[in-house]
């Protein structure tokens, strides 16, 4: 579901301090390998990182912008529900790559990916 830029100021909430607020990635559910092998929800695996994008960030996160892609650990979050869509709300220091194509140099050897 692909919403208009500028969707985070609509929100009726504003981050606080090092707060930031993300969209999507809970690593949960059924997903493909590159080779397109289907690893089902119950598959065990090791301790996997999630991708989501940022919808809002508090005055005091410094790294990442609306519309960056992060890379977090899923345990470590609380989920949060505003006007019926499920975010998941962190600190900034519980990211641990963002991912964003104003951090690459050119688009065609960079891979926007900060860690």
């Amino acid at each position: 579901m692909a919403e208009e830029p500028g969707f985070a100021h609509k929100l009726p909430i504003r981050m606080l301090h090092d707060r930031v607020l993300v969209r999507g990635g809970t690593g949960e559910g059924e997903r493909r390998s590159s080779g397109g092998i289907l690893i089902p929800a119950t598959a065990q695996v090791g301790k996997r990182l999630a991708w989501a994008e940022v919808v809002a960030v508090g005055q005091s996160v410094r790294t990442v912008e609306p519309g960056d892609r992060v890379l977090f650990d899923p345990e470590e979050l609380a989920e949060v529900e505003v006007r019926g869509v499920g975010y998941l709300l962190m600190r900034e220091r519980d990211l641990h790559a963002v991912a964003a194509e104003r951090l690459g140099g050119g688009t065609e050897d960079a891979t926007g990916l900060y860690l």
